[in-house]
């Protein structure tokens, strides 16, 4: 059993009014049942007419209302669940459009006298062993972060798998079942032996961490399980004010991407192992440092701080 279910992106609405036409009336404009790129192509365009019909004029600015919506969000730094291809007419409405939610703060931007809490998560795969930290948000979700950092403080968290990975939507860790490799049919179904009330107040966006759930009908208080969280990586509109936000990625996106891209069994279960070695909980001060010759930004790669780094690895990071 999963604990995030599969989702499509939502269904947009654009409904369009036009005033001062006593021969036209408002008229609802339907939406595609998902937000994805299509895979079958367009259908041919209809023959010209002399004159084009009221409603075919509305559906042409309802069309161009909408790429406007979606170029406007993308120059104003958004991270944007979009379609590749101008909504066609299918579908039902369920709900006002939501545009993207903002940027995330730019971590080499911090001021210098701000603390924050980061979770330095290593993850071994391929192999290799890489970094991603993530800015906790304690006052949001004060009971899902320290719910949270007793597990890592306690090691819990040390050894287990990746049991989830689709790309363009999201990466899962957390059930305590992962780490028996020969018990893989029953992974995504642990960390329910405990749960914690939810506290949805943060929106998603790309490099959103929340907590895992059972879905409405089993648990309409929408309570988050125990252990398990997903890292968002896109698609994530549909998990909009349904799960716990709790932290968001400020470095190391590029490796849950790789992750997301993996071979995976018909459960979304990557292939071969990605282990989480290791989360460590630390205060950090100030600004984040950008690692040499990586550009800031999404996805970029910041320096971890002493505090996160043995002794022997402060001693060479100084040395370098």
């Amino acid at each position: 059993m999963r604990l995030v279910p599969d989702v499509k992106p939502p269904i947009l609405t654009c409904i369009l009014a036009l005033a001062g036409c006593s021969a036209l009336q408002a008229q609802q404009i339907k939406a595609p049942d998902a937000l994805r790129p299509s895979t079958s192509p367009m259908p041919a365009p209809a023959a010209p007419a002399s004159t084009p019909s009221p409603a075919a004029n509305v559906e042409k600015l309802a069309e161009e209302a909408q790429r406007s919506l979606y170029q406007a969000a993308d120059k104003a730094g958004g991270a944007a669940v979009r379609p590749d291809a101008i909504p066609g007419k299918t579908g039902v409405s369920s709900g006002p459009l939501r545009l993207p939610s903002p940027a995330p703060e730019n971590p080499a931007l911090w001021s210098k006298d701000s603390v924050r809490k980061l979770a330095v998560m290593e993850v071994s795969f391929g192999g290799l062993r890489d970094t991603v930290m993530i800015e906790l948000y304690p006052h949001e979700a004060p009971q899902t972060v320290a719910n949270f950092i007793n597990h890592c403080d306690s090691g819990f968290y040390n050894g287990l798998a990746f049991h989830r990975a689709i790309e363009g939507f999201l990466v899962q860790t957390g059930d305590p079942l992962t780490s028996d490799e020969s018990a893989r049919e029953k992974w995504g179904t642990g960390g329910e032996d405990k749960t914690i009330p939810a506290e949805i107040k943060r929106p998603h966006r790309i490099g959103s961490v929340a907590m895992a759930r059972r879905s409405d009908k089993v648990n309409p208080s929408r309570r988050s399980n125990g252990s398990q969280f997903y890292m968002a990586i896109g698609n994530f509109a549909s998990l909009q004010d349904k799960y716990t936000v709790f932290g968001q990625v400020v470095s190391g996106l590029d490796v849950l991407k790789h992750i997301s891209i993996l071979p995976v069994d018909a459960n979304d279960c990557p292939v071969a192992r990605v282990e989480v070695k290791s989360i460590k909980i630390i205060e950090h001060k100030g600004p984040m440092q950008v690692e040499p010759d990586v550009a800031s930004g999404e996805g970029g790669r910041y320096a971890r701080p002493d505090s996160a780094r043995g002794m022997v690895g402060r001693f060479l990071h100084r040395v370098w």
